[in-house]
């Protein structure tokens, strides 16, 4: 991962994973890189779930924000739930994003990438995360 602007290079790895919360701060979750899965993944533990997305998500987020040049919408919403359009969230599994489709790994799981992701960008340096109760955005740095 090349994309880390600061902090110690020995977080975020499953010896040292970041606990963060989720932008509505009503949530606390575990995460970390692991380069050695196939494909490299962010393992975000919740509680005793694992959820998985593709590591370049992290790049890829940064890149598309960085274009995009303003706030977006966070929209987190569960894999069975339509996605707002406009939103993280939506861009997370659009047929239009760098991966043609979910970032997500885990059948039934691949949603709430609007929930998970902006928190380990925020703590990586790359994008700033609004803390509201509800309605959150998040922009690139």
């Amino acid at each position: 991962m090349t994309a880390t602007k600061g902090g110690d290079a020995n977080e975020g790895t499953s010896a040292r994973p970041w606990t963060l919360k989720t932008p509505s701060g009503q949530s606390e979750f575990q995460a970390f890189r692991d380069p050695t899965r196939s494909p490299p993944s962010l393992v975000v533990q919740v509680g005793s779930t694992e959820v998985l997305y593709q590591l370049r998500c992290l790049e890829d987020l940064h890149a598309m924000l960085q274009k995009h040049g303003d706030w977006m919408a966070l929209g987190s919403a569960d894999e069975q739930k339509p996605a707002a359009e406009g939103t993280v969230e939506a861009w997370g599994r659009s047929a239009s994003n760098p991966v043609g489709g979910w970032y997500g790994l885990k059948k039934g799981l691949r949603g709430r990438f609007g929930n998970y992701v902006p928190p380990v960008m925020e703590r990586l340096g790359l994008a700033e995360v609004e803390h509201n109760p509800r309605g959150n955005r998040m922009r690139a740095k």
